[in-house]
């Protein structure tokens, strides 16, 4: 028992380490005080001043542009490859493995010079096209290695007893093999378009003059002060990820019957 409640305080310490953070982010989004440093009093000025704010709307329309296209892009072409790599067999597969783990393994800043290198190479005018060109590349590892497992998790006669009642191949991919894997098509998705929106190093390097994205443009603030509207518009994604996740949860809770 003791041991239990030693753990449970332990593990609250982390939560409450991981979230302090984020609370006061909330809180001071409310503070009259254009500084954090003192409380003013409670204000709703903040949130009026973002809808008015062309720059970080800006940004903001850039960072979901560029998520939600490469996401999508990438899950089409991540989830594909992937049953391709499954197909393979003996050192191509390894091979092929081990390069789709180059970009999740190096760091951001290597892949942000070369992709930089690349397009200047090409003679690419930098801007939302290149920004979106890497971000799908930095994203197709991640969806590839969350489809792999539901693929492997698959009966390996699956597709012969589909033909084997009728099915053509291409039937038996979109009723049978995609629905099947459909979790960790979801989950690769999410993980990209969250890759995409929290991305800086790279974007940093690949973007062109009049496309910022909400992570360079909260750096560029950095050096003359954040305006309290990020502080606003912070709490409003905070609100609408956690929605998301308490719909989501309560939709797989409904349908376990629990």
């Amino acid at each position: 028992m003791v041991k239990k409640l030693g753990s449970k305080f332990y593990l609250s310490l982390v939560f409450l380490f991981l979230y302090a953070p984020i609370i006061v982010l909330i809180i001071f989004s409310f503070n009259n005080s254009k500084s954090m440093a003192v409380w003013e009093g409670f204000t709703f000025k903040w949130y009026k001043e973002l809808i008015s704010d062309d720059r970080i709307l800006t940004a903001l329309y850039y960072t979901l542009s560029v998520a939600i296209i490469s996401a999508t892009v990438s899950t089409v072409v991540g989830t594909l490859s992937s049953i391709g790599i499954f197909k393979m067999r003996g050192l191509r597969k390894k091979i092929i493995l081990n390069i789709n783990y180059l970009p999740v393994l190096n760091p951001d800043i290597v892949t942000g010079i070369a992709l930089m290198s690349l397009f200047a190479f090409f003679s690419f005018n930098f801007g939302f096209t290149t920004m979106l060109l890497a971000h799908i590349t930095f994203n197709l590892p991640y969806v590839i290695l969350s489809v792999l497992p539901k693929l492997k998790q698959l009966p390996n006669n699956i597709e012969e007893a589909a033909m084997d009642l009728g099915a053509t191949p291409s039937y038996t991919l979109r009723k049978v093999i995609l629905p099947q894997i459909k979790p960790g098509i979801i989950s690769g998705f999410l993980i990209a378009f969250t890759m995409s929106i929290d991305d800086f190093v790279i974007s940093f390097f690949t973007t062109g003059s009049g496309v910022t994205n909400l992570s360079i443009e909260v750096y560029s603030m950095a050096k003359r002060g954040i305006k309290p509207e990020i502080n606003a518009l912070s709490t409003l994604m905070f609100i609408v990820v956690l929605t998301l996740l308490l719909i989501v949860n309560n939709k797989e809770s409904l349908i376990r019957g629990e």
